[in-house]
Parts: structure tokens; C-alpha cells; sequence
């Protein structure tokens, strides 16, 4: 099989870690990749939205399977694309139809899906500035805290849970007067504040049939203790110690088996990677977000647990077969620690030299934000290093991770020493 898989960060550097790994992958390519892809593949200079690029690039190497990483070719329809081009549709698309990636692009749409399918998440309504006055209005009423997400991809930054009245009215004023998140934020869904703990879930489906991948629960704020704003997510830990027995059959009797159900009976072609953020709310799970993909930086840690051949999963994905796959987790525990450069979330500068590489030992180094420039490996990114261990536990796995994040070095380097802090 020759693969060419779309993305250039830490989820990108994992998938194409995996996908070596198979004895069916021949030839692997990663458009446009990043430092560390290079060991597992080849790069190509080509934008993962650039589809008459793609389409190039698949005939001229005869790709077998297009796999995209991240979100936006599959929100933007490469899935459709390919199927609606005769001299390219036979090459099989890991991943949704541009309808089913809406389950990730538009906030509204996924929780219309989730209101028709009965599917457990918050109270909320949306807004545009068509009723923004009556938008104003209902903040002014709501409980506190209260969540206002921009509807669409906004790069992970579009979800503000405001702590009081006065942050939800600037906020909501940022968003669809001033265009914080241009067209992701011309509508904007307001929701209910649910209190508990957070994890994430992912599922393979087929279209019909679906399995299960290990869970993950990542850390999404900058500073230690979850203070600070968002980030792409800092670290990540599998399994979840409280996902198993009564509440892992809860999130799947009641959230996973009627969202694969519900797609089927809406005729939307998913064949792909389900990500369920959930809520614990007591023992009971709620859908936070749907993403269309796996997501980051827990590909980092839930692929590293997959002992299943991820090719052969894709090749049985594109059957309609996954109702025969037994899917084998990993019995030891992996963990994330994600370097970052200084001033992320916000600007940050780039171009920095990384030192350290070859002090690392037994730890997997999956490369973020990261350039070649000068035969030196250089900062290109945020989120620049992903530093991912095994441990017989939680415990072990961080403390290996966090022993090789002080050996890897480069100016303004930061990291959160807390990750998996509730499971200490």
C-alpha cells in the first residue's frame, strides 16, 4: 500500500509512526510533514487544502490510501473530492464525507445531531447577529459560568467558558461583531456549564460497524493546575483510570452506539475516526464536541496503546468489516509531555535551535512544530515536541517523560510538570 497522509504536526509524526510500523505500508508520504515525519516517510511540499495538488501527487504515486490528519481537508470535502473523481475515486479516504466532518465544523449542527439522536450534552441555543439583542438578553439571565463556543474550526481557541455576566457580553461581542474567528464566529452556540471531568474517546466506524481505540485525557490550559488559557492541549495520559466497567457501557450504550446508529439512518458517509469529547458529570458521560479526526496530543498516546496493524484496520474500515476486528490495548500505561515555545498560545517566535535529541532514552520523540533549516533542527511551531512513555502505570510513564523533557532543550522551551495531576 502506498500511503500519503495530510498534516505536519505531533498527530501527524504519531500516525506516521504507526503506519511504518505495518508490513502493508510500502511507500509513506506526508504532505507537508515536519522534521521529525522525515524518519518514518517522505515529505512533500504540498498544503493539505491544495486538492488538485493532492490529486497530482496521488496519480503520479499511485496512492492506495489518502489519510487526513487534521480537520480541515475533511470539513473543506477532500472525502468528496476523491470519491467524485473518476480517475481517483478508487483510492481509499481514511476518514468522513465533507456532511459527516460537519460534526466537528459546526457546533449547531452537532448539537441538532445530538438533540434528533437523543444523545446526552448541555442545554444550549445559538446566536448570530441576526438575533444578537436577543442573544444579549439571554446571557444577561443565564447561570455563570456559561460557555460560548465559535460555531466553526477555530483552531481549538474558539471556546470561552466566561465566569461572569460581563465576560459572556464582551465575548459574545467579539465573536460575532468583530468577527473574532471571521467566519467561525458569525454564529455562536451559548451553553450550559457542566462541572466534572473531562476525557476523550474514539471510535473507528466503518459506516455500520465500529470499534473502540484506548481512551485518553488530555490537558488543554497553558499553566499548571488548568489556569490559563486554552492551548492545543499540553499532555495527555491512557488509559483514564475511571473509564472502564458501568461508565465506559454508559458512553457506549448511550453516546458512541446511537451517534454511529444515527448517521447511518441520516445516510451521512462516515468511514473514519469518531473523537468524542466527553464530560463525567457524576458517573454519568455527556458529549462536550465531536472531532472528525484523532485528536492531538492524544494520537500521542493512544496510538503508541493500538496494538492493532493500522493499515490492516483501514483496509477493513474501507470493507465494512470492523464487526471482525478484535481491538488489543496495550496493558502498560503511555503518557505525553508536550514542549511548547515561549509565549504560546499566543505569538511565540520561531526558528530556534533544538539540542538534546540524542540524550533521550526510552521515551518516543513525536515532533510537533518542528523544521529542518541548515541541517539543524530548528522551532516552527507552538506546541514544538511531544515526548511520549510507556509505564506500568501513570505514574512510571510521566516520570520517564518529564526525566527526557529536561534533556531536550531549545530558548524559551516550556513545559507543564502537572500532567495526570488527578490521578497522583
Amino acid at each position: 500500500m502506498n500511503i500519503l497522509l495530510l498534516g505536519s504536526g505531533g498527530r501527524e509524526c504519531t500516525l506516521a509512526w504507526k503506519l511504518k510500523q505495518s508490513p502493508l505500508c510500502k511507500e509513506l508520504y506526508i504532505a507537508p510533514g515536519n522534521a521529525g515525519t522525515a524518519s518514518y516517510g517522505t515529505n512533500i511540499s504540498i498544503s493539505v487544502n491544495d486538492f488538485e495538488a493532492i490529486k497530482t501527487f496521488c496519480l503520479e504515486n499511485k496512492i492506495d490510501i489518502l489519510f487526513p490528519g487534521s480537520e480541515d481537508p475533511l470539513v473543506n470535502g477532500i472525502y468528496d473530492f476523491v470519491k467524485n473523481d473518476e480517475q481517483i475515486k478508487h483510492i481509499i479516504v481514511a476518514g468522513p464525507s465533507k456532511e459527516g466532518a460537519q460534526l466537528e465544523g459546526s457546533k449547531a449542527f452537532s448539537k441538532k445531531f445530538m438533540e434528533r439522536h437523543n444523545i446526552p450534552t448541555a442545554a444550549y441555543r445559538e446566536f448570530n447577529d441576526a438575533n444578537f439583542d436577543e442573544g444579549v438578553a439571554y446571557l444577561k439571565q443565564h447561570s455563570l459560568p456559561i460557555v460560548l463556543k465559535a460555531d466553526g474550526l477555530a483552531a481549538g481557541k474558539g471556546v470561552v467558558i466566561a465566569q461572569s455576566t460581563e465576560e459572556a457580553l464582551e465575548t459574545f461581542n467579539s465573536m460575532i461583531k468583530e468577527a473574532q474567528f471571521g467566519d467561525a464566529s458569525k454564529k455562536v452556540v451559548v451553553e450550559q456549564f457542566l462541572d466534572g471531568i473531562e476525557l476523550s474517546v474514539f471510535a473507528m466506524s466503518d459506516g455500520t460497524n465500529y470499534i473502540i481505540l484506548p481512551e485518553a485525557k488530555d490537558y488543554k490550559r497553558i499553566g499548571e493546575g488548568d489556569q490559563g488559557p486554552n492551548t492545543g492541549g499540553m499532555g495527555a495520559i491512557s488509559p483514564v483510570p475511571f473509564a472502564q466497567g458501568e461508565f465506559m457501557q454508559k458512553v457506549i450504550d448511550r453516546i458512541v452506539t446511537p451517534t454511529v446508529n444515527g448517521l447511518k439512518a441520516e445516510n451521512i458517509i462516515y468511514q473514519g475516526f469518531i473523537f468524542f469529547g466527553l464530560i463525567k458529570v457524576g458517573n454519568d458521560p455527556y458529549v462536550i464536541e465531536y472531532n472528525c479526526r484523532m485528536g492531538d496530543p492524544e494520537t500521542e498516546v493512544v496510538m503508541p496503546r493500538l496494538e492493532n496493524d493500522l493499515v490492516a484496520l483501514i483496509l477493513k474500515m474501507n470493507d465494512n468489516e470492523l464487526n471482525e476486528v478484535t481491538v488489543k490495548h496495550s496493558a502498560k500505561a503511555a503518557c505525553t509531555v508536550m514542549l511548547v515555545s515561549e509565549g504560546y498560545p499566543g505569538d511565540y517566535p520561531k526558528g530556534r535551535e533544538i539540542r538534546g535529541f540524542d540524550d533521550v532514552e526510552n521515551s518516543i520523540l513525536f515532533h510537533a512544530g518542528t523544521a529542518m533549516k541548515d541541517n539543524e533542527v530548528v522551532t516552527s511551531g507552538g506546541r514544538v515536541i511531544a515526548i511520549t512513555s510507556y509505564g506500568n502505570t501513570i505514574q512510571d510513564a510521566l516520570a520517564q517523560s518529564y526525566e527526557n523533557a529536561d534533556k531536550i532543550n531549545y530558548e524559551g522551551k516550556y513545559f507543564r510538570r502537572d500532567i495526570g495531576y488527578e490521578f497522583n
